[in-house]
């Protein structure tokens, strides 16, 4: 898909993680994807934004001392696209979810929330000013897909229908059923139930690579785990991983790049 101008409600648009070690992080990520970083202050901390190109594609934060212990470990988060936030907030609690932070301002860029539906997954609300999001997506190196991990689909699913106004579909992915979030008719995200028991509902992300067996060999070697071996999919290959600072993330070899 490549460069971004803009992102229709109920879209994923940004990605961002969460370290106790920001310089380790970074460290990381840029030998694996060759990210570049841009420091700056959002409400009085400090966040780095990722470029490739030139172009945003992720954000890396450290850990809030007041609300999370060092020890918790790394996680990325996905933030999903509003046309008007406070519509959306508006629809939440009737849907089943909870407004864990209430939308504010973060001038001139745009504003945010923080949400739970109701299976327990959170996640950001993102209403663009200047910063639309994720500038680079579905290239090597940037975000690919992003994924509901949720042993409740019954509940967490109509919950985004409610209050994005997406469409559910359901198809075999695999040989395995796996829900679509679409907007407008265009597949936004999927949804499944998780693949480790003990894997708590969250928000999965997915990162495009040109060759999978490279990105493994490089992220093993900067001390990441493989938590799932590589596999094929209709739409790729596919492992999962675990950085250095126990964030969880895919790559994907798409099956278009063959």
């Amino acid at each position: 898909m490549g460069t971004r101008i803009s992102y229709t409600q109920g879209t994923p648009n940004w990605i961002d993680l969460q370290s106790p070690d920001v310089e380790a992080s970074k460290r990381f990520y840029s030998a694996l994807f060759g990210w570049n970083f841009v420091s700056s202050m959002l409400e009085n901390s400090m966040y780095w934004v990722a470029d490739l190109n030139g172009l945003f594609v992720a954000g890396i934060s450290g850990h809030n001392p007041e609300n999370t212990p060092v020890e918790v470990p790394a996680r990325w988060n996905t933030y999903i696209a509003a046309d008007r936030i406070d519509t959306v907030l508006s629809r939440v609690a009737g849907a089943g979810g909870t407004v864990v932070t209430p939308a504010f301002d973060l001038p001139p860029l745009g504003r945010m929330a923080w949400v739970a539906d109701p299976s327990g997954a959170d996640f950001g609300i993102w209403q663009a000013s200047r910063r639309i999001g994720a500038r680079l997506v579905k290239e090597p190196g940037t975000l690919a897909w992003n994924e509901l991990v949720t042993d409740n689909q019954a509940v967490a699913v109509p919950f985004y229908e409610e209050i994005f106004g997406s469409v559910a579909r359901e198809a075999q992915l695999g040989g395995v059923r796996y829900t679509y979030f679409t907007v407008d008719g265009v597949d936004v995200a999927g949804s499944t139930p998780p693949l480790i028991s003990t894997a708590l509902n969250h928000w999965h992300v997915y990162f495009t690579v040109a060759n999978l067996d490279s990105t493994l060999s490089v992220a093993k070697a900067q001390g990441a785990s493989v938590i799932v071996a590589s596999f094929n999919l209709p739409v790729g290959r596919v492992a999962v991983l675990r950085d250095p600072q126990g964030a969880f993330f895919s790559i994907i070899r798409p099956a278009s790049a063959s």
